[in-house]
């Protein structure tokens, strides 16, 4: 990195806003691993959660700041003192935490959402900053809605945060409204209108409504933010975020052009990209930037016969620089402990000794059923060992039978962790309803199934099968995941998964 290059603090919120989005639930280990991902990827700040919205909430962040070391932790909360409360609650063990405190500051969000005087809101952000202040040394102020506001008053406000000991002023574009130009002319003016603003710095969070959260995040940056606020794969509200791989590829390649850089390892971001996707279910558009499946595919003559004389012509980045894996060693039912251990460090998955041990076990049974076991299978035995959601039931047996003019039937074993083993049978329409009803009876409950996806892999005919399931319970969502060789068995582990979420998370 060159030396006249500014260093812009990438403040990652898939763990926030990003777990928000519907359908992007993540169960506490879930959330633990992809904070792990994101200290391995070298973001500056994770926002692990809302800590006053909800028990679970409050948990996870105190979880998660308990285990993150090389990151500032932080927690978002309302003006108000008893979210600042929970905040501080659950950011005790952080080794850097950040109290991050938000309030409207739009004509629009004053008079409809908030009905309050510009004064009045002014009041209560100044209060609140002061309130958290008592307690953290760090503390981020975001004016929402900042990008439809009066930027005099928007100035004013920051000036008083600022004195009342904001280290932090954050310029959301929280509708996805602002244009590049507009958007980088109002941190201008606040930079250049907010007497004090060199005592803080300046962050930008942009929605992504009109596809411009990237574009009006390093418009930002190029106007002098100091800080990107983003999510991996760019998930969120609505229509999401700006993509944090997007942003930080865009300040890596253009580097000549933005002159400034990150502290983020990009070697690190298909595999942080990858774990979002599993973990959420959500799967990532095949042309989406950076680390969509066909990023760095070429099929038209002309690109591939470029590539073959210079890769330059077509990429101006390489599949290496994000961590895309390139196979150098065949894994199959051959393979010893030594060639898999170290295909787990070529992929980044660092696991514990007992989880190496039960992944090494369950790899050698996959590949007594494949010719082959790829990077993406490794990848799936690993996240079903870290970040599946402790098992109060476990698949011991399972029976079906089905046919074009016979009703589905299926026989379901389950094995509770107190011993015991459960059975039940039950028929449905076609043999996966049959199973879960299976379930549902050795369960006594009756979720609904608000979700059901299933895919391959790999490609191939022996292809493992990963289903994603989301259930619902007296108004709690659980997502669960399953693999195997049998998309009906696969079937069954994710709803299974599922179950145990709603069991051991509440």
């Amino acid at each position: 990195m060159e030396a006249q290059h500014r260093v812009i603090d990438i403040f990652d919120t898939t763990l926030r806003d990003g777990e928000q989005a519907p359908g992007c639930s993540m169960n506490l280990q879930e959330k633990l691993e992809v904070a792990r991902r994101l200290e391995r990827l070298g973001v500056t700040v994770i926002e692990a959660g809302f800590p006053a919205s909800s028990p679970g909430d409050l948990e996870s962040v105190r979880a998660i700041a308990g285990i993150v070391k090389n990151c500032t932790v932080a927690g978002l909360c309302r003006c108000l003192e008893r979210d600042i409360d929970a905040g501080r609650e659950a950011l005790l063990k952080a080794a850097r935490p950040r109290i991050h405190v938000f309030l409207a500051t739009s004509p629009i969000h004053l008079e409809y959402k908030l009905k309050m005087t510009p004064d009045q809101m002014l009041e209560q952000a100044v209060s609140a900053v002061k309130y958290a202040k008592k307690f953290c040394s760090d503390v981020e102020f975001s004016a929402e809605d900042a990008s439809r506001s009066e930027p005099d008053f928007l100035c004013r406000v920051f000036k008083s945060v600022i004195d009342a000991g904001a280290t932090v002023v954050n310029i959301p574009d929280t509708t996805g409204y602002a244009m590049p130009e507009e958007f980088a002319q109002l941190v201008r003016y606040v930079k250049e209108h907010t007497d004090n603003i060199g005592r803080a710095k300046i962050s930008v969070h942009c929605h992504n409504d009109l596809g411009l959260a990237v574009a009006n995040t390093l418009a930002a940056v190029a106007a002098g933010a100091d800080q990107a606020e983003c999510a991996i794969n760019g998930i969120g509200e609505r229509a999401g975020n700006a993509s944090l791989e997007e942003i930080v590829m865009g300040l890596r390649v253009r580097r000549d052009f933005l002159k400034t850089d990150t502290r983020i390892d990009t070697a690190q971001i298909y595999a942080a990209s990858r774990l979002v996707s599993q973990v959420t279910g959500v799967k990532v558009q095949p042309n989406k930037a950076v680390v969509g499946e066909n990023a760095f595919a070429h099929e038209a003559g002309i690109h591939q016969h470029g590539i073959m004389a210079n890769r330059a012509t077509y990429e101006i980045m390489t599949p290496e620089s994000i961590g895309i894996p390139k196979n150098r060693m065949v894994l199959g039912k051959h393979s010893g402990r030594h060639a898999f251990e170290e295909r787990l460090k070529e992929l980044g998955l660092n696991l514990e000794n007992g989880a190496r041990e039960a992944v090494f076990t369950q790899f050698k049974t996959l590949a007594d059923k494949k010719k082959v076991v790829s990077d993406p299978d490794i990848e799936a035995l690993v996240l079903g060992v870290s970040a599946a959601a402790p098992e109060t039931y476990r698949l011991d047996g399972w029976v079906v039978n089905s046919g074009s003019s016979f009703t589905s039937m299926s026989a379901i074993r389950l094995r509770h962790k107190d011993g015991e083993t459960l059975e039940q049978a039950a028929v449905g329409h076609g043999p996966i309803d049959a199973a879960f009803k299976a379930i549902n009876r050795i369960i006594k409950k009756e979720p609904s199934l608000e979700h059901y996806e299933l895919r391959a892999i790999t490609g191939g005919e022996d292809a493992q099968g990963e289903t994603m399931v989301r259930i619902s319970w007296e108004g709690r969502r659980r997502n669960g995941r399953g693999v195997s060789t049998d998309v009906i068995e696969s079937s069954i582990k994710a709803y299974i998964a599922a179950i145990n979420a709603l069991e051991t998370l509440g």
